[in-house]
């Protein structure tokens, strides 16, 4: 049940722009939650990448004294990926084009992330 709320919410938001190729919702510990990934992505592997690169970020926040870190952005030739805290136990993953409009996707990744917080 929890799980298809999750993946309506990442349907909602790969629905809202052309620019945003796949979602997931990963815990904290890497395993995913819900997704909305095309066949070509292994769910395993961007559960494990996203919970790397959150706890890796996590950390220079820390050591660098940013505060607590809310966003992971890697931006990439062929596009973007984008990491968002949702509450304290998940993280939302979105990869976008090359071409995304950076401030339209960062405020409906972090409605989306909201949506998932309230859920989990």
């Amino acid at each position: 049940m929890r799980a298809d709320m999750l993946t309506s919410i990442l349907k909602q938001l790969n629905g809202t722009s052309a620019e945003i190729e796949a979602s997931g919702v990963i815990s904290t510990d890497g395993l995913m939650m819900a997704a909305e990934l095309p066949q070509s992505l292994d769910e395993d592997r961007v559960g494990a990448m996203s919970a790397a690169m959150l706890s890796l970020g996590s950390r220079t926040a820390q050591e660098l004294d940013r505060g607590h870190m809310d966003q992971v952005l890697i931006k990439g030739e062929k596009g973007y990926v984008l990491m968002t805290q949702a509450g304290q136990d998940a993280v939302l993953t979105v990869l976008a084009k090359p071409n995304a409009k950076l401030g339209l996707i960062f405020l409906d990744v972090k409605r989306a992330a909201q949506s998932i917080q309230e859920l989990i």
